[in-house]
């Protein structure tokens, strides 16, 4: 039977829910001046996706936490002067540079792989390297197309030795472009300072164990191996050097890790009242969701329409370290569509009311148009709240 360590604090269940909301930037005042990089260095990830509602997913993650952004900056913010780079952590998502090293345990995981999903051709891998050497970044367009032309899984040579590429470490994706990857050589991508790091797989571990620990500020075991996806036993073997602290949080039936800056001080500070994406790693673990706020949160966008309950993009409300309700949006020209809005209380009409606004003018947007409130009865002041 394992033995589990003394837990070093008691936690209530609303300081564990205040030390999440700091860790992640949503309670007390936000570093403007860092900025988007601040946020990204903060969280330690920030998740792509391509599906676009309001802005992506990588948009809304510091408009969330910032305000309105200026949102042309965003992209220039990620991706200029080799800040950050792309690669396989919660799931596809933005790295800071500083990083790289401690994901060689994935890249050389990958490289010890014995079968694939795709076939490489003799010599394709060889010659995407060529001619990433010769050409610089480039797409996969670029490289000689990215599909052969039948389902999207029907890759083309080039772009599965790319993938394959980018996998194990020898190419990274430095920007999106038009949502496309743009690659190139890691030796010419990533400093050396960064390349050239060594890290035994013992040592990556430890290093995004203690980083997850923080930007989660409390966790569970499941919690915090999942920040960057990994397993529960490689999360064992190394809690113990990570500098995370054992704690007990009211309510919660499972072990749980602190970052000792975090039980150093109270969280105190103004709450953020904002929509977020379901790619935010705030409410990335559904259970964590649901025991920390007490809410049940899915994506429903791979969902048949009829079987969905909240609809394609449902956003989560936060409001006064609260999850509220939520609202599928669309856009409409110059008007946001709030499809359908879901409140948990009246007391998130007003709240609502503000996130809808602030988003619109975030988009361009000069009017919110409610089509649905679930609960019909407050559907008036909704609208009056927004007029």
């Amino acid at each position: 039977m394992t033995m589990l360590p003394t837990p070093a604090a008691d936690l209530s269940a609303d300081e564990a829910r205040r030390i999440a909301l700091r860790a992640q930037g949503f309670l007390g005042a936000p570093d403007r001046r860092a900025g988007v990089r601040g946020v990204l260095r903060h969280l330690g990830a920030v998740q792509l996706d391509t599906i676009s509602v309001l802005a992506r997913s990588h948009e809304l993650i510091p408009y969330a936490r910032l305000g309105a952004v200026e949102r042309r900056s965003v992209e220039d913010a990620y991706w200029t002067d080799g800040h950050s780079f792309e690669y396989w952590s919660h799931a596809a998502c933005i790295l800071p540079v500083e990083e790289w090293p401690h994901f060689a345990f994935r890249r050389r995981a990958y490289r010890a792989r014995p079968q694939w999903h795709h076939d490489l051709p003799d010599g394709a891998y060889e010659t995407v390297i060529k001619q990433l050497e010769t050409e610089g970044p480039l797409t996969a367009t670029e490289l000689g197309g990215a599909k052969n032309g039948g389902e999207w899984w029907d890759w083309s040579a080039s772009k599965v030795a790319v993938e394959r590429a980018l996998m194990f470490g020898e190419v990274v994706c430095t920007e999106r472009r038009g949502w496309k990857r743009v690659y190139d050589l890691a030796e010419r991508a990533i400093p050396a300072e960064f390349l050239d790091v060594e890290l035994s797989d013992s040592e990556c571990l430890r290093r995004l164990v203690r980083l997850a620990g923080e930007a989660l500020g409390v966790g569970t075991r499941a919690d915090i191996a999942d920040y960057h996806r990994l397993k529960g036993e490689q999360f064992d073997a190394v809690v113990a050097e990570s500098g995370l602290v054992p704690v007990a949080v009211e309510g919660w039936t499972k072990p749980a890790w602190a970052d000792p800056r975090a039980l150093a001080t109270t969280p105190r500070g103004r709450h953020r009242t904002t929509l977020l994406s379901p790619f935010d790693s705030l409410i990335w673990e559904r259970a964590r969701t649901e025991r920390i706020f007490g809410f049940t949160h899915r994506l429903e966008a791979y969902v048949p329409k009829p079987k969905r309950v909240y609809g394609y993009f449902a956003m989560p409300l936060l409001s006064g370290g609260r999850l509220l309700g939520r609202v599928d949006p669309a856009r409409e020209g110059t008007t946001l569509v709030a499809r359908q809005v879901s409140l948990d209380t009246p007391k998130a009409v007003a709240p609502m009311a503000q996130a809808l606004r602030e988003a619109a003018g975030w988009v361009g947007c000069d009017s919110v148009r409610v089509e649905r409130v679930d609960s019909a009865e407050l559907a008036p002041a909704l609208i009056s709240a927004l007029a």
